[in-house]
């Protein structure tokens, strides 16, 4: 029977729901995503949510489970792309205003 729920991300954004109980997938490779999709079924995951991150490079392997009933692959993202986003709709905004983005902080 599959009963489980699985998330393959990045270790920041994934490692705390293991703590519910949630197993959890960090690869460090696209091949290491790869490798753990195709065994889904095997360790009986019903539902699998995959980072944006990797969602596109597997299609292939999505593809390929797709024709089977089990596990449901859905892709996910995350806050870092949002804050992004908001960070350029700041820069745009200062320069409309003032002609320069010199007034909005650069992060890193």
């Amino acid at each position: 029977m599959f009963d489980r729920l699985a998330f393959i991300g990045d270790v920041d954004l994934v490692f705390p729901l293991r703590t519910l109980g949630i197993r959890v997938f960090s690869p460090k490779t696209i091949d290491e995503a790869r490798r753990i999709l195709t065994t889904l079924e095997e360790k009986k995951v019903a539902l699998c949510f995959v980072h944006e991150k990797y969602f596109e490079a597997l299609t292939e392997e999505r593809e390929a489970l797709q024709k089977k009933f089990c596990p449901v692959v859905v892709e996910f993202s995350d806050y870092r792309k949002v804050i992004d986003r908001l960070d350029e709709k700041l820069r745009e905004m200062a320069i409309k205003a003032t002609g320069s983005d010199s007034l909005v902080k650069r992060r890193g």
